[in-house]
């Protein structure tokens, strides 16, 4: 049986109907890209960490002959820390690898900072000699840059995982310096546990003033410590309580999360004719989107599946996504409303086909005169057959799909 031309979509519209067709029957929404972005990500972070372990195996036996110092130029140890940076961007990068799993947006956006800086590093390193880990982490780069959209979540896992990460990297830090610089506080500090001790009591303010800085250098450390310890207290915090209040507000203001629908079949109808129509079309791996008044009695579609809003209204049909679907379908009973839902997608100016059904034989032309791309008439249809049943008639695949879509009874054209 031919299809109607004017159902005929666009080589545009048909590219977009394969890659959401295939997009379903791939299940890619459920793993693709946040699994191979957060498994790139991670190579990349370990990559980066055995590229510079060789130099930091040559650190570790200089670690005891570190002695306090009131001085940084006087600690020889920091000048062979240079790789000490890439290390670190590893180690954070395996981490953030974990929070991109949940599509989340800051784990994205730290990862997209930590994958520039680590490129940036290369390339000052090597130059503009393009080896393989610098061409991995430049893909990296403007995979994530391409995929942005689909790192959209305030995961609180990744919160609180970027809020673990910040409080020990100040701490060593913290420890760290006040060790190094140890001679230069009073009483000096000599020895790591000191230095925990003080670290702690400086980043929470309390400032206990048994060990007071007194080289210009410890005091520098000390104003550091206490600007970085407030910055990263206060920033953690936000990151872990901030998607918990978002996440509670959005439920409660707008009843869940905002979706984007693209590439879709737009079902407008709560009736046997729209049920049908959408198992079939996901029976076919067709993202659907149906749009009902009212909340049904018994969800006939799947819970992602389903909007509630007027379907006349410009700005629900564009929530829907109207304005970026394949198709429009009006399937309502009464037609004044279907003839107004193909009256607000033209006036959207929507790309997609308008389907209008259509139950009362005079109302055809009027639905044709509107615009709609497609009427459809079941109980047209119904009768027609029939007739030809009952008369002997031949019934050829051709007339039924014209029936079905464009036919007029005689009582219509009287």
């Amino acid at each position: 049986m031919r299809i109607p031309d004017v159902m005929r979509l666009s080589l545009r519209q048909r590219l977009f109907r394969f890659a959401a067709k295939a997009r379903a029957v791939l299940y890619l929404d459920h793993w693709f890209p946040h699994i191979p972005m957060a498994l790139a990500v991670g190579l990349l972070g370990a990559l980066a960490i055995l590229n510079a372990l060789p130099d930091l195996l040559r650190v570790f036996p200089q670690l005891s002959e570190l002695a306090p110092s009131s001085s940084l130029t006087q600690a020889p140890l920091l000048s062979a820390l240079g790789t000490v940076p890439e290390a670190v961007l590893g180690i954070v990068l395996l981490l953030m690898a974990f929070g991109l799993l949940f599509r989340s947006r800051f784990s994205w956006a730290i990862t997209l900072i930590l994958a520039g800086a680590m490129l940036a590093m290369l390339l000052h390193h090597y130059g503009l000699e393009w080896s393989g880990f610098t061409i991995f982490n430049a893909v990296i780069l403007i995979s994530l840059l391409l995929f942005r959209r689909h790192f959209a979540h305030s995961s609180v896992a990744a919160g609180t995982l970027f809020a673990v990460i910040s409080i020990l990297l100040l701490m060593s830090y913290a420890v760290l310096g006040s060790y190094v610089l140890g001679a230069g506080f009073s009483p000096p500090i000599t020895n790591l546990v000191s230095a925990l001790y003080f670290a702690v009591v400086t980043m929470s303010t309390v400032g206990y003033g048994d060990i007071v800085p007194k080289s210009v250098d410890a005091r520098f450390f000390v104003i550091s410590i206490i600007i970085l310890g407030i910055t990263v207290f206060a920033t953690s915090i936000s990151a872990v309580i901030v998607p918990l209040l978002n996440g509670r507000m959005q439920r409660l203001l707008m009843g869940g999360e905002k979706r984007h629908y693209r590439n879709h079949y737009l079902i407008i109808g709560d009736n046997m004719l729209a049920q049908n129509t959408y198992r079939a079309l996901r029976a076919r791996h067709l993202r659907t989107l149906v749009l009902v008044p009212a909340p049904p009695e018994n969800e006939w579609m799947a819970k992602e599946d389903l909007m509630v809003g007027d379907a006349t209204d410009l700005e629900v049909l564009r929530r829907a996504g109207a304005e970026c679907a394949l198709g429009i379908l009006a399937l309502r009973v009464i037609d004044s409303e279907n003839a107004f839902i193909i009256l607000a997608a033209k006036e959207l100016n929507a790309p997609g086909k308008t389907v209008a059904a259509v139950q009362d034989a005079k109302n055809l032309e009027r639905l044709r005169q509107i615009g709609a791309d497609l009427i459809i008439s079941p109980d047209v249809l119904g009768g027609e057959l029939l007739a030809m049943t009952l008369s002997g008639e031949e019934m050829q695949g051709d007339t039924i799909i014209n029936k079905l879509f464009t036919a007029k009874t005689e009582g219509a054209e009287a």
